[in-house]
């Protein structure tokens, strides 16, 4: 680092992102991409939108809101549209935390929540999983202080029920509970309907996942319309053109097309059980993931070892060197060409390896 860093981010440490390999060919099973394209209509409208480009977009991207509001089942007030929803997160840390009030989320959860902690000066509150990676719902009951929990939850799939939600909301009038549903559209229930009953609930969502489009970067927040007028003021102060004319472009075709990718996503969903039982069958522990991944690990192999046997045979998976994980890998589920090809590769390294 230079001499001129800032004394407040000496000691910050940045968020690693999976591996994006820039050579040789590999099967990505890693960081949770779509194994299908994005609908036919999107390729044609971002083709289209190439044209203005030299013009500026729309700042409050009137027409996604207005498409995604009515997807969600609520009003353009309750939304708001961003680069990612990694932004969607920064924006919430920047409007709603401060250092005088610790932020509470698991320990096993998205490796994000505690970057941006000590990028905007605020205290981790870090209560850990169960031993079989469950939340302890009653570690956010009448917390006093803010909540933030994935559901379903990285990198363990595990799906938290909205009834819960809904108590952990309601016993927290007083902050802000971010529930961040990368996920939701393989196997969960939404939080969104109760944001009109809870003026602190507040919904991430992305693109990314389940609409084929993490290289466009449209994330969204889902909250009542004051929250979102909050959101929108950290918005404005930092990057009013935060989504390029091509992503809203993708984004509105995207939900247009909503019954493309929901065929995807039960594909997904036949998949990953499918690959679950083969797993199983394999020797393997997981969890019961509603997710486009697996977590999962074998008790006679370290998962240090499968992720470079794997990498060393062409694929990808996730390994996180961390306490309480480090035995397991997340899975990616691609296609059931590509997922038929790992299964056939983990086989081999095992029976390699066992006497």
């Amino acid at each position: 680092m230079s001499r001129f860093l800032s004394r407040r981010h000496k000691n910050l440490v940045p968020y690693v992102p999976g591996e994006q390999p820039r050579e040789g060919s590999f099967i990505k099973l890693n960081t949770n991409e779509s194994p299908f394209p994005p609908s036919p209509l999107v390729l044609e409208r971002v083709r289209e939108e190439a044209a203005a480009l030299r013009l500026y977009p729309d700042p409050d991207a009137r027409r996604l809101r207005e498409k995604l509001a009515a997807h969600l089942g609520v009003t353009p007030e309750n939304v708001l549209v961003t680069n990612g929803s990694d932004e969607a997160l920064a924006f919430a840390f920047l409007a709603f935390f401060d250092e005088e009030t610790p932020v509470r989320f698991p320990d096993i959860t998205y490796g994000f929540y505690p970057v941006y902690c000590s990028l905007c000066g605020v205290t981790a509150d870090i209560r850990p999983l169960r031993e079989d990676f469950t939340v302890c719902v009653d570690d956010y009951i009448a917390a006093g202080r803010p909540i933030i929990l994935a559901n379903p939850n990285a990198p363990t799939g595990l799906f938290l029920p909205v009834s819960d939600i809904e108590r952990i909301a309601a016993s927290n009038p007083d902050h802000i509970v971010l529930i961040d549903e990368a996920y939701i559209d393989f196997g969960g229930e939404s939080a969104v309907p109760l944001i009109n009953r809870y003026e602190n609930l507040l919904v991430v969502g992305t693109f990314s996942k389940s609409r084929s489009l993490a290289g466009a970067r449209i994330g969204y927040a889902v909250a009542s319309p004051p929250l979102i007028q909050d959101l929108d003021t950290i918005r404005n102060s930092f990057n009013p053109y935060n989504l390029s004319r091509m992503s809203m472009a993708a984004g509105e075709a995207a939900l247009i097309e909503q019954a493309y990718y929901t065929n995807n996503c039960l594909e997904i969903v036949r998949v990953r059980e499918k690959t679950a039982e083969r797993l199983k069958k394999l020797g393997f522990v997981l969890t019961d993931s509603r997710a486009n991944f697996l977590f999962a690990r074998h008790p006679k192999h370290s998962g240090r070892d499968l992720y470079s046997g794997l990498r060393g045979r062409g694929i990808l998976v996730r390994w996180f060197n961390r306490p309480r994980i480090s035995e397991y890998l997340r899975i990616t589920i691609g296609t059931a060409e590509q997922m038929n090809t790992f299964l056939k590769e983990v086989q081999s390294i095992i029976e390699r390896e066992e006497p």
